[in-house]
């Protein structure tokens, strides 16, 4: 049964249609704002830093030395989201984990289209390597769109004989710029947050001319072998839960481990409100442990 603050927050929520006519750059303000106002805890250390031009900050759970690293890829409808923004929820998957996250601000879409997104994340990861971090200490993870694009980044590291890391975590995956899934019929009424219509505008900020079924636009439509472990929460009221079911049964048929947690009564990302929210932080703390479970036992060295 939901907890009484998920249904207090959950007649707060506003859905994206209310938003489909205010501009983005009033879109992108409102987020930052709200999000400056969450304070952190004073355990966690905040170190910005620049990746070859691009914004990027760790966030890192002090005084630990890490093991691990998770590279973490902003949810935002590729449109929307910045280090600001996804602070707080690396913060606690930091203190959750005791891995270090490093978050980039790759380039947003309606100004700067596919691939140039994807091409942001690959340089992340490959800044990652030449500071010397080994495959099997990096995690990738990203909720909604960015998780989506955490996916494409597997993708695009496998076809180009990378080596790949150790696994993803993935919240409310958005992996189907097609918008073919049966949830966003389904669940419309549901889904308190997102809709059909709002996902439909987004996906055309971020293709351009590029194909919606694209692999690395839209994994869901790629090849999924050889993939390191998945670990995958959803919502059950998401009208994008459809795009996470489907995802772990491909990747289960191909041959990859897969866990897919679906969380009755919650709405997408629900995650962003763990200040308040009781079942935000009880996923929290499972993909704490999921990262736990894939550390390894080395230290890394210092690349914070």
């Amino acid at each position: 049964m939901c907890s009484p603050e998920s249904q207090r927050i959950r007649a707060t929520l506003i859905n994206d249609r209310e938003s489909l006519s205010i501009p983005i750059a009033v879109q992108r303000a409102e987020w930052e704002q709200v999000a400056a106002r969450q304070p952190l805890p004073i355990d966690i250390d905040i170190n910005p830093l620049t990746i070859d031009g691009m914004r990027a900050e760790w966030v890192c759970a002090a005084p630990l030395i890490p093991r691990q690293v998770v590279l973490w890829l902003h949810g935002g409808g590729f449109f929307a989201g910045s280090c600001l923004t996804h602070r707080d929820l690396a913060a606690r998957i930091a203190r959750a984990s005791g891995a270090c996250i490093l978050l980039p601000e790759y380039r947003l879409a309606p100004e700067h289209p596919f691939p140039a997104a994807l091409d942001d994340a690959v340089q992340a990861y490959a800044w990652l390597r030449e500071q010397g971090v080994a495959p099997g200490h990096i995690i990738l993870g990203g909720d909604s769109a960015g998780g989506g694009l955490a996916l494409a980044l597997l993708l695009r590291l496998r076809a180009t004989g990378q080596a790949l890391p150790a696994g993803a975590a993935l919240l409310s995956p958005w992996v189907d710029l097609a918008l073919t899934g049966a949830t966003l019929t389904t669940h419309a009424a549901r889904d308190p947050l997102c809709s059909a219509e709002g996902l439909q505008l987004a996906a055309h900020r971020y293709l351009g001319s590029a194909n919606p079924r694209n692999p690395v636009v839209s994994p869901l439509y790629g090849k999924l072998h050889d993939l390191p472990p998945l670990f995958i929460q959803v919502g059950g009221d998401e009208v994008l839960l459809d795009d996470a079911q489907r995802l772990a049964r491909y990747a289960r048929e191909a041959g990859v481990p897969v866990v897919l947690e679906i969380w009755e009564g919650m709405w997408h990302v629900w995650h962003g409100w763990a200040a308040e929210l009781p079942e935000a932080r009880q996923a929290i703390e499972r993909i704490g442990a999921w990262l736990l479970a894939r550390r390894p036992h080395a230290l890394l060295e210092a690349v914070v």
